[in-house]
């Protein structure tokens, strides 16, 4: 399906089911704003998703909006979608010196079932698919990232915590060592995948894709029909392996940082 006939409706529920898989304890409303201030590393939940214009003139609801990612000791960053509101946000804070950074697609997979092998592509001899608990998989994502402790906690908190279920998945050789590892949410139809990282020892063997096929496949078994993931626009080799996948841009978002 060209991106360009994708309607509004459409991708305002995945952007909708992307932001319910990625809830932390961690967030509050200010005036419309989703504004969220997690420890973890993921800046989805560490940001302000600004979902509805408000009341409130910008710049008080910025200020407001910066006292709480002091207390946090955060610095204060705005997603920046096509769905921001206020209208013009993003060229507003551009003006008031936010600077811009992490360019980010969102890329779509329509008709799952029928995009899907209905029997993923066998694993290599001495690795196997193995499912993962919330805590489980933040641990292991988090080493393969050689993230902090306290990012791997926030992670886990936020996963354990969701209001939408994630199914982790990891690629293991026989000795226990996590090769890959990915994960899944499912919101009616929608199926997002999040999290899908290669050990660096273990690149370039194909184990990303096998592994997001396995995660496809069990996803269209569960009755998912439209797939969705972000991934920076730098990326090219991740983008690749989702574009063989057969996922094509659907729109982009970026992020304003407070100077």
């Amino acid at each position: 399906m060209d991106p360009e006939a994708w309607s509004d409706d459409l991708l305002s529920r995945i952007e909708d089911a992307g932001l319910n898989a990625t809830v932390p304890p961690q967030q509050r409303w200010l005036d419309g704003w989703l504004v969220r201030y997690s420890p973890g590393q993921a800046r989805r939940a560490r940001c302000i998703n600004a979902v509805a214009a408000g009341r409130l003139p910008l710049d008080q609801k910025l200020q407001l909006a910066a006292t709480v990612y002091a207390a946090a000791g955060l610095p204060m960053v705005v997603r920046v979608t096509r769905f921001s509101q206020p209208a013009g946000l993003d060229a507003a804070l551009a003006e008031r010196g936010y600077s811009r950074s992490d360019d980010t697609w969102v890329m779509v997979l329509q008709n799952l079932p029928g995009a899907t092998r209905s029997v993923p592509t066998p694993l290599p001899d001495g690795i196997r698919l193995a499912t993962l608990a919330p805590l489980e998989f933040a641990q292991a994502v988090g080493a393969l990232r050689s993230s902090p402790p306290a990012q791997r906690h926030a992670h886990g908190e936020r996963l354990a915590h969701a209001p939408v279920l994630h199914q982790g998945c990891a690629l293991v050789q026989a000795d226990g060592t996590v090769l890959a590892c990915g994960q899944f949410t499912c919101e009616a139809e929608l199926v997002g995948l999040y999290d899908i990282v290669t050990a660096e020892t273990a690149r370039g063997r194909g184990l990303a894709t096998r592994l997001c096929e396995h995660m496809l496949t069990s996803s269209a078994n569960h009755g998912g029909k439209i797939v969705y993931l972000q991934v920076e626009g730098e990326n090219h080799a991740a983008r690749r392996i989702y574009t063989r996948l057969g996922f094509v841009n659907a729109y982009a978002y970026h992020y304003r940082q407070q100077p």
